[in-house]
């Protein structure tokens, strides 16, 4: 494994991104979109999942503007600025960061075909969005918060989605899952819904952590992107 942080040109600035690399040196591109904790012990390590799963994976600093670098964790203390940080976030601006991110991806001699986004809570929304803005050949969205106020950027979406909810999901009820396969309908979407879990079931560092549920997510993930890219 090798794993850096690079530096990503914003329109007003530079930023970082925690950069990692399969052990042939070369695949895909994954863009990794965090949760509000920042790029932390959590999202770094499911980079380089990805990327032991063969894919150049480029998780930007999205929070740089406020906190450059913040990694928080989960006690109380953390879930309260994650959500100062988050309400400071300007959505229009972060997408502008993730299309260059993209671009970024791209350019790299690493990065040997098509990219994709993948990404977690707000980090879901924001890859529904790249889909809908930012050039992705193809988009993961794991329980994408506040996506119900957003679904009018689906008919900008030209590729393939896939969408993991959580059954008993206290942020995204159920109608919102049915407003997104309502958006979703006639495009080449894929919803998949877990039975029994909660929001953040993939995060094994929080008491939601479901590991069956996160298998199997991870495994229908792995099988979406290697018939998307």
């Amino acid at each position: 494994m090798a794993s850096q942080w690079i530096d990503i040109p914003a329109q007003d600035g530079t930023f970082k991104g925690y950069l990692s690399l399969p052990p042939t040196g070369a695949g895909p591109g994954l863009l990794l979109i965090q949760e509000i904790f920042g790029v932390n012990a959590h999202i770094q390590a499911v980079a380089d999942q990805y990327a032991r799963d063969g894919y150049v994976v480029l998780a930007p600093d999205l929070f740089w503007r406020s906190q450059p670098g913040i990694q928080l964790g989960y006690t109380d203390q953390d879930w309260k600025r994650a959500f100062e940080l988050m309400k400071q976030l300007d959505f229009d601006l972060a997408i502008d960061d993730l299309r260059r991110s993209v671009e970024t991806l791209r350019q790299r001699d690493e990065c040997s075909g098509e990219v994709a986004s993948i990404g977690y809570c707000m980090g879901g929304l924001l890859s529904f969005l790249c889909a809908a803005n930012a050039g992705v050949d193809a988009a993961i969205c794991y329980y994408p918060g506040g996506i119900e106020n957003r679904l009018a950027q689906a008919e900008k979406i030209r590729c393939p989605t896939l969408f993991h909810f959580a059954e008993k999901d206290h942020y995204i009820p159920a109608d919102a899952v049915a407003a997104v396969r309502q958006a979703m309908a006639g495009k080449s979407a894929q919803i998949e819904t877990y039975a029994g879990v909660d929001h953040g079931f993939n995060c094994w560092e929080r008491p939601m952590y479901n590991q069956t549920a996160a298998a199997l997510a991870h495994g229908r993930s792995l099988m979406f992107l290697a018939n998307t890219l």
